[in-house]
């Protein structure tokens, strides 16, 4: 069996998922097998996985860092909010239920079986897994039958390194309040901490790293400074989307929607220099003056639907279709597009229907059976090849198909208007594809000079450089058991 090692956070979004990254790059090139994993993860933003399931995108890019095909193994329990107060529950790549979140609790015990066993076919099949947790330890009225953070490594009996996040203030209190709050059997599972995110000079922090040392009897493993590309790697939470991208001529916005998913579609174009793309938030109007509007996945379509006309952004897709502006839908934000989205059975809520905006002639029905495939296409416009994958339950169908926007295995996919300004998909990822992207971009007289994938290795290449430069990497790695 192969070693492991856990890096958890001493509160949410302090650069564990990126830590995790950069270590599994770094291992991988001191000669390691080495796979990430994540026992419980909570995101909208997944991947399909080479053997048909779905995992948090985070997960797939650490395994992009250990040069691995991403494994529902890597990510056995991923819950995808609905809404305020449920989540679907996804085991080991599939959809097992719909959950309050009170009732969850009820449920964690019985899914630590899956996340262990997934965990031991890693660590039987390389020489380290590096664990990521979710949320922070200190959480400690989430304590009982926790499988996400100490529950795992206690059981699992994994080494923790503690990550406290300086930049948003108070790291010394996240770490030292930590402590405090554990109890000593979870205490004696932290073997060190790391200083992340700090801006300046790392020496001004000597005091306050000795300080965290003495107070908590846990040995620092580093200082590390913020790494400014971060933002070029795909995002696992919403709140992480940044509000533009870009300044070129090629003006595109994206709505950001209150269940939006698997955003990262929109990363490529971000990185386009021919592009501004701009993330349109709540309460903000479309402009008159662009070109292109996205309408992004979403995990509650009608849901969204209600959140979209909340904003009057029907009204402004509207106005922005008269004066001869293009669409495009990906996935929940296809369905959207059509008459009207039912569901009759409450898959994703309230049974019942709620009217589209109308722009393309297709109704959407939900279905239990969820749709996990990674996809190659033709797109029909100019005859690009493209990857991508798909992850939806509803079924779309009506007139507007007759206009495919791309053929997978020689069958239509997708659905344009009559004049091809309005554009459906359920293909996500697509604009990961050079190629593709190209001629996309070529369509609005636009032209394509990056090369997206090379850009992302050479991303992670340059951030596990980061970690070896500033973090005792060899002393984090003999921890490993």
């Amino acid at each position: 069996m192969g070693r492991a090692l856990m890096i958890q956070g001493a509160g949410s979004n302090v650069g564990k998922s990126l830590m995790v990254a950069g270590l599994c790059r770094a291992a991988r090139r001191r000669g390691l097998s080495v796979a990430p994993f994540k026992p419980q993860n909570m995101s909208n933003n997944a991947a399909v996985t080479a053997d048909g399931g779905e995992i948090g995108r985070a997960q797939a890019l650490q395994a992009l860092a250990c040069g691995l095909e991403p494994h529902t193994d890597m990510n056995p329990v991923l819950l995808k909010p609905e809404s305020e107060t449920g989540a679907q529950v996804v085991v080991q790549g599939q959809r097992l239920t719909t959950v309050r979140a009170r009732d969850y609790a009820a449920l964690k015990s019985a899914l630590l079986t899956p996340v262990l066993e997934s965990f031991n076919r890693l660590r039987a099949a390389h020489d380290l897994v590096i664990v990521e947790g979710a949320g922070s330890p200190a959480e400690v009225n989430l304590r009982a039958g926790d499988i996400a953070n100490m529950g795992f490594a206690r059981a699992a009996d994994v080494p923790v390194v503690l990550v406290g996040d300086i930049d948003r203030g108070g790291v010394i209190a996240q770490i030292v309040g930590t402590r405090a709050v554990l109890d000593q059997g979870d205490a004696a599972q932290i073997a060190g901490f790391v200083i992340n995110k700090f801006r300046g000079d790392p020496g001004l922090f000597d005091d306050g790293y000795r300080l965290i040392a003495d107070r908590t009897g846990w040995r620092g493993f580093g200082v590390l400074p913020w790494f400014a590309e971060a933002n070029r790697l795909p995002a696992e939470d919403a709140l992480d989307l940044p509000r533009s991208g870009g300044a070129g001529p090629l003006r595109i916005v994206c709505l950001v929607l209150s269940r939006i998913a698997n955003f990262d579609d929109l990363d490529p174009l971000k990185a386009e220099p021919a592009v501004s793309l701009t993330m349109l938030r709540a309460g903000e109007a479309v402009p008159g003056d662009i070109d292109l509007v996205i309408l992004p996945g979403s995990k509650s379509t009608r849901g969204d639907l209600g959140f979209l006309r909340a904003q009057g952004w029907d009204i402004d897709i509207a106005a922005h279709v008269r004066r001869g502006g293009h669409v495009l839908g990906i996935c929940g934000g296809y369905q959207m597009l059509g008459h009207r989205v039912r569901d009759p059975e409450g898959i994703e809520g309230a049974p019942g229907e709620t009217e589209g905006l109308g722009l393309l002639d297709i109704e959407t029905e939900m279905v239990p059976d969820k749709r996990l495939t990674r996809t190659r296409a033709i797109h029909a416009a100019s005859g690009a090849s493209m990857s991508g994958y798909e992850i939806h339950i509803g079924r779309s169908d009506g007139p507007a198909r007759a206009r495919p926007f791309a053929f997978v295995d020689g069958q239509p996919e997708g659905a344009m208007s009559a004049d091809g300004r309005i554009i459906g998909s359920y293909l996500h990822g697509m604009f990961a594809d050079d190629g593709f992207r190209a001629a996309f971009l070529a369509g609005f007289g636009a032209s394509s000079t990056l090369g997206y994938g090379a850009d992302i290795e050479g991303v992670l290449d340059r951030l596990a450089d980061h970690i070896d430069a500033h973090l005792d990497l060899g002393g984090l790695l003999a921890l490993a058991r």
